[in-house]
């Protein structure tokens, strides 16, 4: 298989996911979304042995298309070796009153995924965390730490891009109360409710 073929495929295998993911929760505008990507499990390889810069960059494409379709915000985790910070704009981390960590990306500290939206991005920074409406694991990169509370597991219909599991994420709110709590308006008054 030649490699346009294939990066043409990973980029349309990104949006696909991210699309579906959107759709699912409901994501647009004042939202943010956690991207992980391991390019070395799209690649076929064991997490942190191969990554890929040609690799990272389709799947930035795929991604940044889905979200200039929609207007919801976007990071990027990096690897373990920064202590997985997270790329986005500045605009972002200055509205949403993250802290600020510094460091530049590249593919051996930080990841090849996080490096390439580095590079990409009008004015990036890092934040050391995060807590986000959604998101995206392409490769088993644990996002987890950086979702709301509370989390609800997704499954997209492509379980793969190139040779790397994907699972997803939405949140909702957490419920509170008991027995009696009410979690949207009724359409009838019941006599049974406090005054």
């Amino acid at each position: 298989m030649d490699i346009e073929r294939t990066e043409q495929s990973l980029r349309e295998q990104a949006a696909e996911v991210l699309e579906e993911l959107v759709s699912a929760a409901s994501l647009g505008s004042g939202h943010l979304v956690v991207i992980g990507a391991s390019t070395s499990e799209v690649a076929g390889q064991r997490i942190g042995t191969a990554g890929a810069e040609n690799i990272a960059a389709e799947l930035y494409a795929g991604f940044a298309e889905v979200q200039s379709k929609h207007g919801f915000e976007i990071a990027f985790q990096c690897c373990e070796h920064l202590n997985r910070a997270l790329v986005m704009e500045r605009s972002v981390l200055e509205r949403l009153g993250l802290t600020e960590v510094a460091a530049v990306p590249v593919p051996k500290a930080g990841g090849s995924m996080a490096a390439a939206a580095y590079r990409q991005l009008k004015q990036p920074c890092l934040a050391e965390s995060v807590q986000a409406h959604a998101g995206l694991d392409v490769g088993e990169t644990l996002i987890g730490m950086h979702l709301k509370r509370v989390a609800v597991p997704y499954r997209p219909a492509r379980r793969y891009i190139g040779e790397a599991r994907v699972t997803a994420a939405w949140t909702r709110p957490k419920l509170i109360g008991g027995e009696r709590a009410v979690y949207q308006l009724p359409e009838v008054q019941d006599s049974h409710l406090c005054d």
